[in-house]
């Protein structure tokens, strides 16, 4: 499960998105699963939205990887994208937001009291863009939401917090 081969070298891929690559990478039984928010809005006013899992990956470095080559898809004027890394258990191993041909990986919290900081300032982002909606300016929410929903990628399950960690350290 820890077997991340470091350094990461970028490596030539073929073009396309993740999902779509012929070497199986929809196989359950690979323990990273990349994923993007369920953007259907019945599944996300019921709180049940499970997250839509591009591709699965044999190793952490090949998800980071695989996230790249998704982001090389999203149109340069779109919106930057929230992606995930997760485990077989669904536990967050790492997130961040993707926008024309990057990642920006958000580093994850380093103790529960980090954690308990960030859910509440998260929690006051949501609310402000709430008010934000009711006073119809729907960008500023929009910028609040996107804010808050970055605060919460840093909320790697406390088995992978120092993994996590070092990973993006080691690849930076």
């Amino acid at each position: 499960m820890f077997d991340l081969p470091l350094p990461i070298h970028p490596t030539p891929r073929p073009s396309g998105p993740a999902p779509h690559s012929p070497n199986g990478t929809a196989d359950p039984k690979r323990p990273f699963a990349l994923t993007v928010p369920n953007p259907l809005p019945a599944a996300q006013m019921s709180g049940r939205a499970a997250p839509m899992v591009l591709a699965r990956f044999a190793t952490l470095a090949e998800a980071m990887q695989g996230a790249i080559d998704h982001a090389e898809d999203i149109a340069p004027d779109a919106s930057p994208q929230m992606i995930a890394i997760l485990d077989r258990d669904a536990r967050l191993v790492l997130a961040g937001a993707a926008s024309e041909s990057a990642v920006a990986w958000c580093h994850p919290v380093a103790s529960a009291a980090e954690a308990r900081s960030v859910v509440h300032e998260a929690s006051q982002l949501r609310a402000q863009a709430g008010r934000a909606t009711d006073w119809r300016e729907a960008d500023l929410a929009e910028r609040l939401r996107q804010r808050a929903d970055l605060l919460d990628a840093r909320l790697v399950d406390p088995l992978w917090r120092g993994f996590a960690a070092r990973a993006l350290q080691l690849a930076a």
